[in-house]
């Protein structure tokens, strides 16, 4: 652009210059502040950049500037600029659906699960900034089906690997293997059921996972134990697992998706998001689940074919006695075996609610609160569950003692009284709708939830036929400290599947923002603070999971079931790395404007 000189000439005033430029679009503005040097003065004016920003991004007005903030021009080029939008590798080395992504905490390396049965790692520290593969390893020879999912060790010595055993459709069996990172062999493997617990890493030593035992056509318990990674040969006397919690579960439902908060950091968090008036958030009502009837405490394994019997007996139909009849005669005995079945499952929750008050260990309501000066590093397991319907709609706490972190003492863990046969809850948080994806904040003060709601206001009367779920997807942002939901939810994402085929879609966090995949074939970025969604990011299949990388969030990696996993970086960070070795001349105000072609802008602009 022609540098304008107007220093010899009339110059308007200042506060008339302002009044044009915020009618003028951002570019536009940083364009004419080019022209000389008044213009370029009243360009860089807080005030202007601040209409700029509230007006571009949509913002209400009632929220205020990022803390970490310095200026309002500074906080638009962020924006603008910071983004991993920009798609710079794509990588093909899988040759199936690909499922879930995990950095580790270095960030030097990720990992990837694949339904062609085999998990991947990844170097991300190659000197020309590609991404290169360094090992692969198929779990075909375990009779796994695929891999599902994968976590870092704290010191990034271990890799947790969860897979799906091969079986029939109604098999929900699985297994937890453990894979050195130092020279990749197979150090212990753990079953794991059902598979959707995943499992997840307690410390750098010791992981927990999950078993299920059918106690009747809608009652089960979960009982989740802690694994010791591998066994020491100078201590092979020495425990391996333990039992942690014994839960009962009601209406079909059961104990999915663990994952561990350590509380540490709640009283400086990386990101404050309560910038809202307290009063103005909801409180999260406490309503504890009757989930706590017992099983024998036989841990022996449900065969395949037991399971497809139950499968039926939840449909109240069993194929062996159905008598042959007429169609019309048909209908009328269909009907009165469903009203048969549901009057049986009713009696069974019923029965199960009654055991579950005579059955289970007292709660302490003082386990998740904090004295003053208490400064306890207090450890959460968070998990999915439910009370009404098989379909996940409740977030379940459940704090771990410091005694429980280890397999020492007796395998079933603390000793009970012959009534207590189960644990309660300490908390229990209902979405309204099926959840269908958690992750947590860097500082774990913050937990997002994927779910799809359900319709306002609807009861459920047969725990077999749950709500019908809403396309769009919501994603929840609950405060872990103070247990309260924020007022606004994010929203941008879609999913398609009806409630008996929904899959898990894995979403992340870094410092400042929050990513999740989605059924649309896009995966999405929003910013934590300002909760508006700033990119779309594009593939050719369902977006299963993202990953920012723990050391710079302007990198990050999305799993789509095209069978690959695209690679994003921010424009700055595309410019600098093709910026010259020799020092660069100084760059004008419009060269951050600059966008990657294939980036999709959510304001629609390029």
């Amino acid at each position: 652009m022609q540098d304008v000189r107007m220093d010899d000439g009339p110059a308007l005033p200042d506060s008339l210059v302002l009044e044009i430029f915020l009618r003028l679009p951002h570019d536009t503005v940083l364009s004419a502040g080019l022209a000389c040097r008044q213009w370029l003065a009243v360009s860089k004016d807080e005030f202007l950049w601040r209409e700029l920003f509230y007006s571009y991004y949509r913002i209400p007005r009632s929220v205020p500037r990022h803390p970490a903030s310095l200026s309002w021009y500074r906080e638009f080029k962020r924006l603008f600029d910071c983004i991993p939008c920009v798609e710079v590798q794509t990588l093909k080395e899988h040759h199936d659906q690909v499922l879930h992504l995990a950095f580790s905490h270095r960030g030097h390396r990720f990992s990837s699960c694949s339904k062609d049965c085999t998990v991947k790692l990844w170097d991300t520290e190659r000197p020309d900034g590609t991404i290169t593969m360094v090992h692969s390893s198929s779990m075909r020879q375990f009779n796994w089906g695929y891999t599902q999912f994968s976590q870092f060790n704290a010191d990034d010595t271990l890799l947790l690997v969860s897979g799906v055993y091969l079986g029939s459709h109604h098999s929900s069996s699985g297994e937890i293997a453990v894979i050195s990172l130092e020279n990749y062999t197979l150090l212990s493997r753990v079953r794991n059921k059902p598979y959707d617990v995943f499992g997840c890493w307690l410390n750098e030593t010791h992981l927990i996972s999950g078993n299920l035992h059918w106690i009747g056509n809608m009652t089960s318990c979960s009982v989740l134990w802690l694994n010791k990674a591998f066994q020491d040969v100078e201590s092979e006397n020495v425990n391996v697992v333990k039992r942690l919690f014994k839960i009962q579960n009601i209406n079909a439902s059961t104990i999915r998706t663990v994952m561990v908060a350590h509380c540490r950091r709640h009283d400086s968090p990386d990101l404050l998001l309560d910038y809202e008036a307290q009063g103005q958030s909801q409180p999260l009502s406490h309503q504890p689940l009757l989930f706590d009837l017992g099983t024998t405490d036989s841990e022996e394994d449900e065969e395949d074919d037991e399971e497809r019997r139950r499968e039926m007996r939840l449909q109240g139909l069993s194929t062996a006695h159905l008598p042959q009849l007429t169609p019309s005669g048909l209908e009328h005995v269909i009907q009165g075996r469903h009203s048969e079945a549901s009057e049986a499952r009713e009696l069974e929750t019923k029965w199960a609610r009654l055991m579950a008050r005579t059955h289970t260990k007292a709660p302490d309501p003082n386990v998740l609160s904090s004295a003053p000066g208490d400064e306890e590093d207090k450890t959460y397991l968070l998990f999915t569950t439910g009370s009404l319907t098989y379909s996940p709609h409740q977030i379940g706490i459940k704090r771990i003692m410091p005694d429980q972190m280890t397999t020492s003492g007796p395998v079933l863990g603390e000793e009970r009284s012959t009534d207590e046969f189960f644990d309660s809850l300490d908390h229990v948080i209902d979405i309204h709708g099926h959840i269908i994806g958690m992750g947590l904040s860097p500082d774990h003060r913050y937990l997002y939830v994927n779910s799809r709601a359900w319709p306002a206001g609807c009861v459920i009367s047969d725990p077999m036929s749950p709500p019908p779920i809403a396309e769009e997807i919501d994603l929840h942002v609950i405060d872990l400290k103070s247990l309260r939901e924020e007022r606004r939810s994010l929203r941008a994402h879609r999913a398609f599947t009806p409630n008996d085929e929904c899959f898990f879609i894995f979403l992340d966090v870094s410092r400042d923002f929050v990513a999740s995949g989605a059924e649309d074939k896009h995966g999405y970025i929003w910013d934590r603070h300002y909760n508006i969604c700033l990119a779309r990011l594009q593939h050719d299949d369902v977006v299963n999971s993202v990953a920012f990388s723990p050391a710079d969030q302007e990198l990050l990696l999305s799993a789509s079931d095209d069978s690959t996993i695209k690679v994003w970086r921010s424009p700055r960070m595309v410019r600098l790395a093709q910026t010259p070795a020799h020092p660069p001349r100084p760059r004008s105000l419009l060269s951050w404007l600059g966008r990657n072609k294939k980036t999709t802008s959510v304001n629609g602009k390029p």
